[in-house]
């Protein structure tokens, strides 16, 4: 549950391995970025033969910047490298500058700054790029190899459980990561036995192997009820100087985005947090606000016509105003283009839609069962009340009744609202099974990145906006 197993070592307890890790990871994110601003002069000089770069250029370069320092960096690109083979690292790496530059193209385009640059510029600019951070990771990659021969610390597991395990297999997973696993010690409080490390002993033993064997670090993996073997364990430590860290047993636990962090200087560890905080809410919104922009510029013409079929079907307003529920537990009234008569819920109140009903008007059943009654929604995104990607935004009046019928239900609402999602590209809307629609959204909600909503973008136009549960 908890991050890598270097996560909360001190840096001037890391050894030598550790501590160059550290210092490639900031050399590549530096080099990535200065490699960046010298390939689009390179590509300059390449396409116009000298490198007096004219303002469309330089600006071009400038705003780059900015925007490879949000989609890099927001990305696991510069996470420490956990034995992920070059061929993983490089597709990941061609990945992102893909993204990168087709979305300085597409706020070219809709900002119309820049956009009658030279189309060759670009395309060297991509290649010089991607090269040049190619050729920065193979040489990071020949100097990590170093790091297998230097000094690692020796440590201890005290205790077995899930956790345990997984922070066994990460270490043996990682070479560099500078930490090497003697074995483990037995509790009574064990549910089984770890594999990959031998064990060692019973607790009563670990004071005198850790003085013996000169231990570096001692991991407490143990659970959170077992306050007595913690302290027990603790106190046969007393006299040592190793480093004692616990690996707190939360198997079982349905967490998002648990995460360990010091506040005002104290540690603590976060069981829950919404994946769009710091620079990540900050891509999120510049996300929603450029794509929600250029998409209401390219639809505008077809949402007239939508907006005039709708008028001539039935009288009544264009527009409908439903409250629903967003992040935070806030309300808003999300936009659609009408397709009930005014009066369609008068008499019932709120009713969920479902297969058969023949509330909905001949155009207006058309626009549901082909969503473009949901178009609207982009003046929400652009608002600020809705993401175009996230959980399905329901009414009140559900979401007080699915809260305590459905586990984590209200956890869909720790982001935004959105417009499509992961449970809608996989075919859960309408009055499909809502347990399978909360299970999606759980999913987006602890998986969220860049690319992750631009993969869903990409799918809803792939597989079309008509669907057999839409009515």
């Amino acid at each position: 549950m908890l991050s890598g197993p270097a996560t909360g070592v001190r840096e001037s307890s890391l050894p030598a391995a550790g501590r160059l890790n550290l210092l490639l990871d900031l050399i590549l994110r530096i080099g990535d970025v200065a490699i960046f601003v010298v390939a689009g002069v390179l590509a300059y000089l390449v396409r116009f033969g000298h490198a007096q770069l004219e303002p469309d250029y330089l600006h071009g370069i400038s705003r780059g910047v900015l925007f490879a320092l949000i989609i890099l960096n927001s990305s696991s690109l510069y996470r420490l490298w956990r034995g992920r083979t070059i061929a993983a690292e490089l597709l990941k790496l061609s990945t992102l500058f893909t993204l990168l530059f087709c979305s300085m193209a597409v706020y070219a385009l809709a900002m119309r700054d820049g956009h009658d640059t030279s189309r060759l510029w670009w395309a060297n600019w991509l290649v010089f790029s991607l090269g040049g951070s190619v050729l920065l990771r193979m040489a990071v990659r020949a100097r990590r190899g170093l790091a297998r021969q230097m000094d690692k610390l020796n440590s201890v597991v005290v205790g077995a459980n899930p956790e345990a395990q997984r922070l066994v297999d990460a270490i043996q997973q990682d070479p560099n990561c500078g930490i090497e696993v003697n074995g483990w010690f037995a509790t009574h409080a064990d549910r089984a036995e770890l594999t990959g490390a031998p064990m060692l002993g019973r607790l009563d033993n670990l004071d005198g192997y850790v003085e013996s064997r000169n231990v570096d670090l001692v991991w407490l993996a143990l659970p959170m009820r077992e306050q007595g073997k913690i302290s027990y364990a603790l106190n046969q430590l007393r006299y040592s100087t190793a480093d004692i860290k616990l690996v707190p047993d939360m198997f079982g636990l349905h967490l998002l985005n648990q995460s360990v962090e010091t506040v005002a200087g104290l540690p603590v560890i976060t069981l829950q947090q919404s994946p769009l905080h710091g620079a990540s809410r900050l891509v999120k919104a510049a996300e929603d606000r450029l794509l929600s922009l250029l998409i209401l510029t390219m639809i505008s013409p077809l949402m007239l016509a939508i907006a005039g079929a709708v008028k001539l079907s039935s009288p009544g307003p264009v527009f409908y105003r439903q409250e629903r529920v967003s992040w935070n537990g806030r309300r808003f009234y999300m936009l659609k283009f009408r397709s009930m008569p005014v009066d369609a819920e008068q008499g019932t109140g709120a009713v969920w839609a479902k297969a058969g009903e023949n509330r909905a008007t001949r155009v207006g059943a058309f626009l549901r069962k082909t969503s473009l009654d949901e178009l609207p929604q982009f003046f929400n995104v652009l608002w600020g009340d809705m993401s175009i990607v996230g959980p399905r935004p329901e009414r009140p009046v559900f979401v007080e009744q699915f809260k305590h019928e459905i586990p984590d239900y209200m956890k869909k609402h720790m982001v935004k609202a959105g417009i499509t999602g992961w449970a809608q590209v996989n075919g859960w809307r309408g009055s499909t099974d809502l347990a399978k629609r909360i299970e999606c959204d759980m999913y987006y909600v602890e998986n969220w990145s860049l690319k992750f909503d631009l993969q869903i973008i990409a799918l809803t136009v792939f597989k079309g906006f008509s669907d057999k549960n839409a009515y």
